[in-house]
């Protein structure tokens, strides 16, 4: 059964896109998961986001998704939305996806812009929706052109808010302007997916988050949000300023990246990458330990 949630906040107001441990010699480390998984429950969050890009999604096979959705829910499946991750440049693709999730049980769906083949937007229409119809699962959008080479058009946020499961936007196109048209005329919730622009989104509307600094902050990105909604702006201000040098330390290079040698340092589980991803450098790991000390993370 799902954590309680509002039409307001559907997955709640605090989650980490969670990355995938893996063994040292690169299998799927599904004990890991369960501890990693509990340990950002127990900090903070509302939901877990499992198999998207930070949990290296293009890396792993269909099969492990299920099996790191399968264990995450066992761990922690009581307390937390756990979301999984299941857009591809596929449609095909994804609908066995977002099937294969909601048989294991997950609470909610992720699904992001097709990648790579860059369709128009009304192909974006038919991906989202065809993909949304598949499965009865609540939808989260995810808008990231820096990755996908596509936005999702204000227009087309608009109707794709008519699909009843389409519930919510992750927004990664850092742009405010394109936000607060988009929260007004789509009255989907909406969720940060841009640390550096958490308290900026809060302030034309959004939500929540869905971050990657929150395997490390998670108790700071409750106080922020909270005093935000409570309307002490300046706390909520004084957080946000306090976390600038770990919203800059984990997106040096590429967060999962970052954000593995960041649990390694905390003795988390972690473990290595796949390729094409790469461990971080010993510098790159200096500089990291410089921005989260100065963030206050104690490492």
């Amino acid at each position: 059964m799902a954590p309680t949630s509002t039409p307001q906040t559907p997955f709640g107001r605090v989650l980490t896109a969670m990355v995938t441990p893996f063994t040292a010699d690169g299998a799927l480390d599904l004990d890991g998961a369960q501890r990693l998984a509990t340990h950002l429950v127990d900090a903070g969050n509302d939901g877990l986001i499992i198999n998207g890009t930070t949990g290296e999604s293009p890396t792993t096979s269909d099969a492990e998704k299920s099996d790191l959705v399968r264990a995450v829910l066992e761990a922690v499946g009581d307390r937390a939305h756990v979301v999984a991750g299941v857009g591809t440049n596929d449609t095909h693709h994804s609908i066995e996806l977002a099937q294969a999730a909601e048989k294991v049980g997950a609470h909610g769906l992720l699904i992001v812009t097709p990648y790579y083949n860059k369709p128009p937007q009304e192909g974006l229409y038919r991906h989202f929706t065809a993909v949304a119809d598949a499965a009865e699962l609540p939808v989260m959008l995810y808008d990231i052109p820096g990755r996908s080479g596509v936005p999702i058009n204000t227009e087309t946020l608009v109707r794709l808010a008519e699909h009843p499961r389409i519930v919510a936007n992750k927004d990664a196109k850092g742009d405010l302007g394109r936000a607060s048209w988009a929260i007004a005329r789509s009255g989907l919730a909406w969720y940060s997916g841009d640390d550096m622009l958490n308290l900026p989104l809060l302030s034309v509307g959004a939500v929540g988050f869905v971050s990657v600094v929150g395997h490390v902050v998670t108790p700071d990105l409750r106080a922020l949000v909270e005093a935000f909604v409570s309307g002490d702006v300046q706390k909520a201000t004084e957080i946000h300023q306090k976390l600038l040098p770990v919203y800059t330390g984990m997106f040096r290079t590429q967060g999962v990246m970052t954000t593995k040698a960041a649990l390694a340092l905390q003795g988390l589980p972690a473990g290595p990458l796949r390729a094409p991803m790469v461990e971080c450098t010993p510098e790159e790991i200096a500089q990291l330990k410089i921005d989260l000390a100065a963030g206050g993370v104690q490492l």
